[in-house]
């Protein structure tokens, strides 16, 4: 346990100081070449002063989270397949930034692209989940300790956690810090989660590096943010939540574990259902954070109201899960 702790300390902290040395430079780097955000017209109008601000800043976020998780990692197929999971879920996420940048509009990849590739990443992942990291196709419902074996359905299920997973963390990231804030919140529990399992602790060093990267990352995204983490570091973060549910045979639990985003999704399907059944708006907005926004509620208290949500949500589950595996 003491070596494990140490290694996960080390991870945590060489991430968040990796993220504090180079984001500075690569701000820098990227106000040069005028990688700016594009704000959506339809967006708050609060946001319009955000345009220009430097995107793409999940390149650092990776950048700071791989190269200590590969130095201090065993490198196993469970911890390698988070790791390629969402290393591919970010570089899917950069090559949507970049076209954003270069059509300059906020639109960028084709639905259809981002579907084939994600469902090329959801493939790898079960391949290695079941192939070589040896994990069973039968998916815990831990609130009723009841498993259930999807069989040849398990890739399916595998593509809805990633897909979902992704989006959802993707809809959050929509006010300075806010993503950034509740993936670390995630990360932490999962840090919890892989250190009181045994042979896991390849994923709680990998946990480590993330949420190190992440707090890092937020020194310079908090509100007013110096940089925005993009499609990259959005579509990244949340391959890896999705990739370490997999891993940890949590994905059902991950509806709890990661509550904010599941409220952030769910707000955006109950606006379109019903605008399209009743042509009635639910929210001011979606996101519902945007709702909060548009109700004059300041940026820091959504954000930290909703850090709050996300502690809590984390909190509860893994209570769950630590007594699930007693029982």
């Amino acid at each position: 346990m003491g070596s494990i702790s140490g290694r996960v300390l080390i991870a945590g902290t060489a991430s968040l100081l990796m993220c504090l040395f180079l984001s500075p430079k690569f701000i820098e780097f990227l106000r040069r070449r005028e990688f700016g955000q594009n704000i959506r017209e339809e967006g708050p109008q609060g946001h319009k002063t955000k345009a220009g601000t430097p995107t793409m800043g999940g390149i650092i976020i990776f950048l700071a989270f791989a190269v200590p998780f590969l130095i201090l990692s065993k490198r196993g197929w469970e911890s390698l397949g988070v790791f390629g999971g969402a290393v591919a879920c970010a570089l899917l996420g950069f090559a949507d930034d970049y076209t954003k940048i270069v059509r300059r509009r906020s639109l960028g990849l084709r639905a259809r692209t981002k579907l084939v590739v994600t469902v090329a990443i959801s493939v790898g992942l079960w391949w290695v989940a079941t192939q070589k990291a040896g994990l069973p196709s039968a998916i815990p419902l831990t609130f009723i300790d009841v498993h259930v074996d999807l069989g040849p359905l398990f890739p399916v299920f595998i593509y809805l956690v990633v897909a979902g997973t992704t989006s959802a963390v993707n809809l959050t990231d929509g006010l300075d810090g806010l993503a950034a804030g509740c993936a670390a919140i995630v990360l932490v529990a999962y840090i919890g989660i892989t250190f009181i399992t045994s042979d896991q602790a390849d994923l709680t060093v990998l946990a480590a590096c993330l949420v190190g990267a992440c707090i890092g990352f937020l020194w310079f995204n908090s509100f007013p943010a110096s940089i925005f983490m993009g499609d990259t570091g959005s579509l990244g973060l949340g391959g890896a939540i999705a990739g370490m549910a997999i891993m940890t045979k949590t994905e059902v639990l991950l509806i709890l574990l990661g509550g904010i985003f599941v409220i952030e999704a769910l707000s955006v399907v109950i606006q379109v259902l019903s605008f399209q059944l009743f042509r009635k708006r639910v929210f001011l907005m979606a996101p519902i954070h945007h709702h909060f926004e548009l109700q004059a509620w300041s940026e820091t208290k959504i954000i930290l109201r909703f850090w709050i949500v996300a502690v809590a949500c984390a909190a509860i589950a893994f209570t769950v899960y630590r007594l699930s595996i007693r029982g």
